[in-house]
């Protein structure tokens, strides 16, 4: 049976990279296939819609979050569609729904006491990147040296989500804070390497150091990474830029998935008239 799944697990891997799917991805959905194999002591090919059924609900009985669930059901949906061929059983599989949660948004004066509480130079500078780009926490770390654009005022970012290219804005405060950040460091290769020059700082790295800078400025929010990314988005909308520029700099395929920050644009929502100012009621009658 190892020699089965072993040949099943290659196909698979054939699958994806056919498709030009991310490593990241293509990690993440092996592994997926692989527990739900172990977890019912047979090779995935013998198992049926059914054991998907009960998997999921195991999953569920976990305490696995939506997102988590969700990711292991598009690996399966990919297997049996895909590697399989059993494009009826792909179908029967279903995606939980994931709760419409407004993204934690930090205020501007906020963002300034986190990137203080920061002591060490790279880590600051690299949170400084994050939020004055918009970058996700894995093009931050695979940004190189090359990838910082001055005499075009760009940032060049490399396959990103769904490896796909995009340039975002180098500001004027950035571009001094960088060139201060190399004379201190000289990098040679990437932006923000880690203690093997050859390979970048890592994403869970920086993760701890967010943790520790939040708590350091008296956050009481669940700051991650991430934060940066939604306060960049929701700032720039608070200052009147198109949506549709938002989206191209975030790097959505979807503008939905940029028109989420508009619920969280404090800024931009208190400006908005309440038609009862449109009224004329008189006072309310003393208490």
């Amino acid at each position: 049976m190892s020699e089965q799944i072993s040949a099943l697990r290659q196909r698979m891997i054939d699958d994806m990279t056919i498709r030009n799917m991310s490593p990241l991805t293509q990690k993440a959905y092996v592994r997926a296939v692989k527990n739900f194999s172990k977890h019912f002591g047979k090779s995935p090919d013998q198992l049926t819609f059914e054991h998907v059924r009960d998997y999921r609900l195991h999953l569920g009985s976990r305490g696995l979050g939506v997102q988590a669930i969700n990711q292991n059901m598009c690996a399966l949906r990919f297997f049996y569609g895909t590697t399989l061929g059993k494009a009826a059983v792909s179908e029967q599989i279903p995606l939980g729904r994931r709760p419409d949660a407004l993204p934690p948004v930090l205020a501007r004066d906020e963002v300034e006491r986190f990137l203080k509480a920061v002591s060490d130079l790279e880590f600051r500078t690299a949170f400084v990147t994050i939020y004055a780009a918009g970058l996700r926490v894995s093009e931050a770390v695979a940004l190189t040296i090359k990838d910082i654009d001055s005499a075009r005022m760009v940032i060049h970012v490399r396959s990103g989500k769904g490896r796909k290219d995009r340039y975002v804005m180098l500001s004027e405060q950035l571009l001094g804070i960088l060139r201060a950040y190399w004379r201190c460091t000289r990098p040679q290769h990437f932006l923000f390497p880690g203690p093997d020059p050859a390979r970048p700082i890592t994403v869970r790295s920086l993760q701890r150091a967010c943790r520790l800078a939040a708590e350091t400025a008296g956050l009481d929010k669940m700051v991650t990474v991430h934060t940066l990314r939604h306060s960049f988005a929701t700032h720039l909308l608070e200052q009147g830029v198109d949506i549709r520029v938002i989206q191209d700099l975030l790097g959505h395929r979807h503008v939905d998935s940029t028109a989420r920050y508009a619920r969280v644009a404090v800024n931009t929502i208190r400006q908005v008239k309440s038609p009862l100012d449109a009224l004329n009621i008189g006072k309310p009658p003393p208490a």
